[in-house]
């Protein structure tokens, strides 16, 4: 089955590459040439998962799946939660986004936390919604060169590493990411 992955973002469409089975072929928007940016108006991950959703399939006409993931952190009242991509401001990336993350929780003992991915499916015009979730708490600082985004300070419930320590593999079958494609891998395979 062939479908379109609405992210320019080559870590997470490897990721996905990596968990889909045989017989899928995915496709992420820089190879159907799609370079413009869609903007995620919304104010859930559920909203701005069908926003980017929505363009792509309206555009190509082909299945499509998109996801917005977030970060959200008990004692910060679930921020940065939509807007984890963009918590440093506009112009952020991963090393601000995380500094002002460790910044705010500098003296807070409450570190617990929990990443969760939604993932939109538009499949022959109707809409899906797929949910997963990892809880964890923030470390107080950064380990690890793998991952991407907080992967290095976040260290999912169970393991005394962070997501930015462990194999890929191992973060595919644990990870936020990874339970929300499991429950879209079942959807699949129900219709197939």
């Amino acid at each position: 089955m062939d479908l379109i992955f609405a992210s320019h973002n080559n870590h997470k469409i490897s990721e996905l590459k990596a968990i889909l089975p045989a017989g899928f072929i995915l496709k992420g928007l820089p190879e159907m040439n799609y370079l413009e940016e869609i903007p995620e108006t919304g104010v859930t991950l559920a909203e701005n998962a069908l926003i980017k959703a929505k363009t792509i399939f309206n555009l190509f006409g082909l299945n499509t799946i998109s996801d917005d993931t977030g970060l959200e952190i008990e004692a910060l009242d679930g921020a940065p939660g939509v807007w984890s991509a963009r918590f440093a401001g506009e112009e952020s990336n991963s090393q601000k986004n995380m500094n002002k993350v460790l910044t705010l929780l500098n003296d807070q003992t409450n570190r617990k936390a929990q990443f969760k991915t939604v993932i939109a499916l538009i499949m022959d015009g109707t809409e899906y919604l797929f949910e997963g979730v990892v809880k964890g708490s923030i470390l107080k600082s950064p380990r690890g060169n793998g991952g991407f985004g907080y992967d290095p300070i976040f260290e999912p419930e169970g393991y005394d590493c962070s997501f930015a320590e462990m194999a890929p593999s191992v973060k595919n079958k644990i990870s936020h990411r990874g339970r929300a494609v499991e429950g879209l891998l079942n959807f699949l395979k129900s219709v197939q």
